[in-house]
């Protein structure tokens, strides 16, 4: 009698230890687990809102100093802006396409 009550004292151990271990790596599986989702949790960008421009012909020194401003179907009053400015000084000026932001 006393092997048999050995060998089941033995069995039971055995048993017991497995157990504990299946429960241990549960108790990971469930730790790493809740880990992983904490780390995959996302942020939401901003939307980048699109400026919108106006297009202006603007006449310049050389030194781009806006000196006049047309609208964009003007260009021909722009050119000549530009002209009597050079004519009356001897500085040079010249045309270019600005664009500025509209604003509601």
């Amino acid at each position: 009698m006393a092997k048999t009550t050995k060998t089941t004292k033995k069995t039971a151990k055995k048993t017991a230890k497995k157990a504990a271990k299946k429960t241990a790596k549960k108790t990971a599986a469930k730790k790493t687990a809740a880990k992983k989702t904490a780390a995959k949790k996302t942020t939401r960008r901003k939307v980048a809102k699109e400026a919108r421009y106006k297009a202006y012909w603007g006449v310049f020194t050389q030194g781009m100093k806006r000196v006049a401003m047309f609208e964009y179907a003007d260009r021909k009053a722009a050119d000549k802006k530009a002209g009597e400015l050079v004519s009356s000084s001897k500085a040079h000026h010249f045309v270019g396409l600005v664009k500025e932001p509209i604003t509601e």
